[in-house]
């Protein structure tokens, strides 16, 4: 007989409690994630689904009966002009935080790693105070006594005060200036990562800045924009705190009707039935970035 003897392969009953074993940690780390997700947010957002198809009751409350009353009232005139408008103001907002907010990413990542996270600081720091604070110190700028119109009539450029405030301009100045972070910090996260080795390359070979920048910068740093895109234009959609102080109740988006119809006005369906239109359009624009948004390994030309 040989001296060695031929190791035993694990039976049935061990190879489970081995699975058992392996399986027991990975389900303790995600265990209180996964119960977080379904009760905050699987649970409302399937009930927020389930109350957009039932109908409102005399007094304001849910009659649970199928109803897809929600969903026409949707095609109104005067809801799709909202919902239109604020499509409109989510995208200038979404350009204009890329418009602004690029440059700025880029100038921060070429910055040495120090100098940067103060820039950064700067960044969050207006984020360590009140919302309404600031929200509340544009209407003190821009008031027909305020600071910005005493500026106009002293250097001439007017004659009277410029109504400023509860405009839809100041709404939007309001939405750029709260989401502009939002793109700045995905941006800068993207530039600070791309290989110095590339764009030095491309001006050994004789490229301008320009052709560099189309060429082998913007490509690079896309999915950056688009998570910034992302960020800017969601929120952007459904706020409703900056046109309800910035517009004084006379600038109305879709975030403002969905908070009438479940706070005043006591119509749940409908306030549910934009809130999953808002939902909709959240879920295309992932689908998107995860479709289409994979550049890592992107060819540069």
């Amino acid at each position: 007989m040989s001296g060695k003897t031929k190791a035993k392969r694990p039976g049935p009953g061990m190879r489970r409690r081995n699975l058992r074993r392996n399986t027991l940690p990975a389900l303790a780390q995600a265990g209180p994630v996964s119960v977080w997700m379904i009760v905050f947010v699987t649970l409302p957002t399937l009930f927020i689904i389930y109350i957009s198809f039932m109908s409102r009751g005399v007094f304001g409350d849910v009659v649970y009966e199928f109803s897809l009353e929600s969903y026409q009232t949707l095609l109104d005139a005067t809801y799709f002009k909202v919902i239109l408008k604020s499509l409109r103001v989510a995208v200038f907002t979404t350009m204009a935080c890329l418009v602004i907010g690029y440059p700025f990413a880029y100038y921060i990542a070429r910055k040495p790693r120090e100098q940067a996270s103060r820039l950064i600081m700067l960044i969050m720091i207006p984020f360590w105070t009140n919302s309404l604070m600031r929200l509340n110190s544009w209407l003190l700028l821009f008031q027909t006594s305020g600071p910005v119109n005493n500026f106009l009539q002293w250097a001439g450029l007017t004659d009277s005060p410029i109504t400023f405030i509860y405009t839809d301009g100041l709404v939007a100045l309001g939405m750029v200036t709260n989401m502009l972070p939002f793109a700045v910090l995905p941006l800068y996260s993207t530039i600070e990562k791309l290989e110095k080795s590339l764009l030095e390359a491309s001006s050994d070979l004789g490229a301008s800045p320009a052709k560099t920048f189309m060429r082998i910068t913007l490509p690079l740093t896309f999915p950056g924009i688009f998570s910034a895109i992302i960020l800017t234009f969601i929120p952007a959609l459904g706020i409703y705190t900056v046109s309800d102080i910035l517009g004084g109740g006379k600038v109305l988006y879709i975030g403002n009707i969905i908070k009438n119809q479940f706070g005043q006005i006591r119509n749940w369906p409908l306030g549910a039935a934009l809130s999953v239109l808002l939902l909709a359009i959240t879920a295309l624009l992932i689908f998107i970035y995860t479709r289409f948004a994979k550049l890592e390994d992107m060819e540069v030309v």
